[in-house]
């Protein structure tokens, strides 16, 4: 392992030597030589950004990025082909790896085990973004302590059509039930349409209790905010800004701090100060701008591994909401199902209890499973063409597009809530517009099912 870098490394460590061989591109970064293959390959189609454009932008910002990181294992989401392909999931770390790539084994929910890559330098960092890892997703736990996160995240994630601005009023709630709880919020962009509020925390509770603060936390916001936010699971029931408790659940990840995002535009999430929220635009800060913003500024999350606080007062306030009759909430569906938990099935397919049969509080209708979301879109246009009537009732949260977890990457679900469709004029279900199996070939069985 190298040396953790210091004020000031970051710069240094942008001070490379470059080798040129055979389309790769060797760089001395923190005391070590990390080879860099394909350099010049295009990472960002729109901006014209290369695989060694983002890798220089992490060596800009190293000493935050770290902070972010530093000694946390990490989930591989691999952009290969740039960001405008799918990016594949790998929990493994490769097998051919230099021998300073430190590892740590997981065991996740399902009980199976993996080596995944900690990093702790800017030699490490920049080696993981050779393998086309353009954002960074670690872990809220350190290497050290494995069962024991030391990060509560608060992940807002606006429905469709939802506004910037409600996003940064909700973000500011946030922050005042964090502070009236003891906890200390630390905002950032989340580089895409959301928000996140990062709180470092004592290494006392395990994951079910850190979720079950989120969950308390996310539910006392919607109380405060009931128009702006809500803690609803299934996306037939959000409205606003949903804040997803369940980011807090054993072996989920999120971006961390100056992550580069698979955005068009190569927006950054970004570490901001509260008095910059009211004002904050998430298109300001690319992975042009922030570099600049870092060297003028330094790191506005700075100060967050000195505000370690305690979850005792939210769990204090899950109590109370659960004495008031508030059960736990669905966890995600590749989790057991919890003692307390309700049936875990979107509401629009519960059955009745008296009759057995699905009984559908939703009308919804499914347009489309693609291996792309553009392949999806492009669905959704035609469905919209062939129904403009129907299509123009529809509001924004109507529209459900779902990231679905594959194998070994994501795919990509359209289903549409026909509740502001009159009866009578409702589209019935047709056959899909694209109809994804991202389950093929898969040999398990039920593999054909579980889409």
């Amino acid at each position: 392992m190298g040396s953790t870098p210091t004020p000031g490394t970051a710069r240094r460590a942008a001070d490379i030597v470059l080798v040129m061989a055979a389309r790769k591109v060797v760089l001395e970064i923190a005391g070590r030589d990390v080879t860099m293959s394909n350099p010049d390959k295009v990472f960002f189609p729109q901006t014209g950004h290369t695989k060694i454009d983002v890798v220089r932008y992490y060596l800009s910002v190293a000493e935050g990025a770290l902070r972010g990181v530093r000694g946390r294992p990490m989930a591989l989401k691999r952009f290969v082909n740039g960001v405008e392909d799918a990016p594949f999931f790998q929990k493994r770390a490769p097998s051919s790896r230099p021998g300073w790539i430190e590892t740590v084994t997981l065991r996740f929910p399902s009980g199976r085990t993996a080596d995944e890559i900690v990093v702790r330098d800017a030699a490490q960092l920049a080696w993981i973004v050779n393998l086309g890892c353009v954002d960074l997703n670690p872990h809220p736990v350190r290497a050290e302590d494995l069962e024991h996160p030391d990060e509560l995240r608060v992940d807002l994630d606006p429905v469709r059509g939802v506004g910037w601005s409600q996003v940064r009023d909700v973000a500011i709630v946030t922050r005042d039930v964090l502070e009236e709880h003891g906890l200390a919020g630390w905002p950032k962009t989340s580089g895409s349409r959301g928000f996140h509020v990062f709180c470092r925390i004592e290494r006392r509770w395990m994951f079910p209790e850190v979720r079950r603060a989120a969950l308390a936390l996310a539910r006392e916001v919607e109380r405060r905010a009931p128009d702006l936010a809500t803690s609803k699971w299934w996306k037939e029931e959000r409205h606003g800004v949903f804040l997803d408790y369940n980011q807090n659940a054993k072996d989920r990840t999120t971006a961390s701090v100056y992550s580069v995002r698979p955005t068009a535009d190569a927006r950054v999430s970004t570490p901001l100060t509260w008095d910059e929220v009211p004002a904050s635009d998430p298109a300001a800060f690319t992975i042009d701008t922030v570099p600049e913003r870092f060297a003028a500024l330094g790191d506005a999350g700075a100060g967050i591994d000195d505000a370690e606080g305690s979850l005792d007062r939210l769990l204090e306030l899950s109590a109370e909401q659960e004495a008031a009759g508030l059960r736990d909430a669905p966890w995600p569906p590749h989790y057991e199902k919890q003692p307390d938990e309700p049936p875990r099935v979107q509401p629009s397919k519960r059955r009745s209890s008296g009759t057995g049969r699905r009984v559908s509080s939703m009308p919804l209708i499914e347009i489309a499973r693609a291996e792309t979301e553009a392949e999806a879109m492009a669905g959704l246009d035609r469905w919209r063409a062939r129904h403009p009537g129907a299509w123009e009732r529809l509001e924004p949260a109507d529209v459900l597009v779902d990231s679905m977890r594959g194998r070994n990457t994501t795919w990509t679900r359209i289903r549409l809530n026909l509740r502001h469709v009159p009866e009578g004029e409702r589209p019935a279900q047709e056959p899909l517009e694209v109809d994804y199996d991202p389950w093929a070939g898969a040999e398990w069985p039920g593999a054909g099912r579980r889409a």
